[in-house]
């Protein structure tokens, strides 16, 4: 193409761009659903290290909640998010076991 030789655009539909905003929406508030998950998470995981059976026993509740919630909105697979509810009621149960020992 010779230097300064106009290029042909072809205009963008309402449908398309319509969509590319539903996607930036869509990406967004999966990104907001994904890091509550995974702050709940962390936040029980830290507190099983911690060793505070308390306060791990007061996260279970909101934690699994959200990850009930991340199954709904198909933010993770309900195998996932099952695993991750047993291993954390281990992690609290081996927890609760080593401080009645």
């Amino acid at each position: 193409m010779a230097q300064g030789a106009t290029v042909k655009k072809k205009k963008k539909s309402k449908s398309v761009l319509k969509n590319a905003r539903q996607t930036v929406r869509r990406a967004m508030v999966n990104r907001i659903n994904r890091t509550r998950v995974r702050t709940a998470m962390r936040r029980l995981r830290a507190a099983l290290t911690a060793g505070d059976v308390a306060a791990a026993e007061k996260l279970i509740p909101p934690t699994f909640s959200e990850l009930d919630r991340s199954i709904r909105k198909t933010i993770l697979p309900e195998n996932t998010a099952n695993r991750y509810k047993s291993r954390l009621t281990l992690a609290l149960n081996a927890l609760r076991a080593k401080k009645k020992a």
